[in-house]
């Protein structure tokens, strides 16, 4: 797949800018979120077709052996707190492969393409205008 330089541009823009980055970040970060979501759910896609099979996560209860706390009063009315083993629950999150449809996400990662391609020129020159509108100081 031939790469132009437009591109290997934007796509060398970090992937998550922090909101209190310098205004011209944000700029860039507010015009180019819709291009680095289609950079990365086609790299998701090509990382599926790669592999033959696609991540997945599923929440799991679980249980685990903990230090539980109880409070009650001696016989003279002083609050007294005590510690017993017990079980808790606890959600665990948990990956697991689910089989992909090769053509199905051979037909995904076209249409990503295509798109992330129709995105480029506008998110080339938000940057553009980005950078113009808040030089920062070098």
């Amino acid at each position: 797949m031939p790469r132009n330089t437009a591109l290997a541009l934007i796509a060398a823009l970090p992937l998550a800018l922090a909101a209190c980055g310098t205004p011209q970040e944000q700029c860039i970060s507010r015009n180019t979120s819709e291009y680095r979501t289609v950079s990365r759910l086609l790299a998701e896609v090509e990382g599926n077709l790669a592999r033959g099979y696609e991540w997945r996560e599923r929440q799991v209860l679980r249980s685990r052996f903990a230090q539980c706390q109880y409070v009650s009063r001696d016989r003279d009315g002083n609050q007294v707190i005590g510690t017993y083993g017990c079980w808790r629950d606890y959600t665990d999150s948990e990956r697991y492969r689910v089989p992909i449809d090769p053509a199905a996400e051979t037909r995904k990662r076209d249409n990503l393409v295509a798109r992330r391609a129709a995105l480029a020129p506008g998110a080339q020159q938000a940057v553009e205008a980005c950078r113009a509108a808040y030089p920062e100081a070098s």
